[in-house]
């Protein structure tokens, strides 16, 4: 496919959120995976976060992926000394008060993904074009933004501001993504030096690196990582939040010698990357059980 269609299929994909779920989902995973979606008998990792989005809407899913509410669930799971420090919780971009905030900190969006103003000197931040970006922010859907992810759908659009995590003598922290099923965590997705040089590869839970990606080799990490003394504390800790969930994603960081919460999702990379070599995205999808089909699914047209 070439560049002008592809932009030109995307622009009609964007065009196409209104439609139900299930076909939304179908003309989507088609365009990014090129491969037609079967959510009767989803078999590959990637099919299986699809049908996740369709047919999996426990309640308490929109508690999890908002960036503030979260922090209840893990206070009450694994205590309140694994999250990071709290400046503030804003409704409205006119609420951000710079004055009350230290000289550095970070402020996110608690409803989507990928929004985020990083403060490491609050006097040269231009806080009127900061609180326009925060109104566009506060207008944003996740679930009409990107592929239709249910549980950010009816979050609560706020603004949290939290304490600026870094590392001594890095610039970027490490990050651990837990990969769990049904409360246990099979293995870890490793990020590394995303201000410069983005990197992230799959490893074992003993740190030993896998066999398998979802990026090219020029972005995948090529160099040892250190293990962490806090790794089977981290592991323990990614199965109590992972509950009894089919799947999901925890994420923590290593800073100073404490754990800290990042976040919790149930559909990394909206089911688009590809694995490589292939057949491992059916074998990461034979460690996802999923539920019953609900009733009526099968009547439900596909693409």
């Amino acid at each position: 496919m070439n560049k002008s269609v592809r932009r030109f299929k995307l622009r009609i994909l964007k065009k196409m959120t209104f439609l139900p779920s299930s076909l939304y989902a179908g003309f989507a995973y088609e365009y990014f995976n090129g491969k037609k979606l079967n959510l009767k008998n989803p078999k590959e990792f990637n099919e299986k976060i699809q049908w996740y989005k369709v047919f999996y809407r426990p309640k308490i899913l929109t508690q999890l992926v908002d960036k503030y509410e979260v922090r209840f669930y893990v206070e009450k799971k694994i205590g309140q000394k694994y999250l990071n420090e709290l400046f503030g919780v804003y409704d409205k971009a006119s609420e951000v008060n710079f004055d009350e905030l230290p000289e550095e900190f970070i402020l996110k969006a608690t409803h989507s993904s990928s929004h985020n103003l990083i403060v490491h000197d609050k006097s040269k931040v231009d806080q009127f074009k900061a609180k326009k970006k925060f109104l566009k922010w506060l207008r944003t859907n996740q679930y009409y933004r990107t592929g239709q992810e249910w549980a950010y759908k009816n979050i609560r659009p706020r603004i949290i501001a939290e304490k600026l995590l870094k590392e001594e003598g890095q610039s970027s922290l490490v990050d651990y993504k837990f990969y769990c099923f049904k409360g246990v965590a099979k293995f870890i997705e490793i990020h590394l030096d995303r201000a410069e040089n983005h990197k992230r590869a799959f490893y074992d839970l003993n740190l030993e690196k896998l066999p398998f990606r979802n990026v090219s080799l020029k972005k995948s990490i090529d160099k040892e990582v250190e293990k962490p003394k806090a790794l089977g504390e981290m592991i323990m800790l990614a199965e109590v939040l992972a509950d009894k969930f089919p799947f999901v994603r925890v994420d923590f960081y290593y800073v100073q010698s404490k754990i800290i919460f990042g976040e919790m999702t149930f559909y990394p990379s909206d089911g688009r990357k590809d694995f490589y070599p292939e057949e491992y995205n059916k074998i990461v999808g034979s460690y996802m059980d999923l539920p019953n089909t609900p009733k009526g699914a099968k009547k439900i047209k596909q693409i």
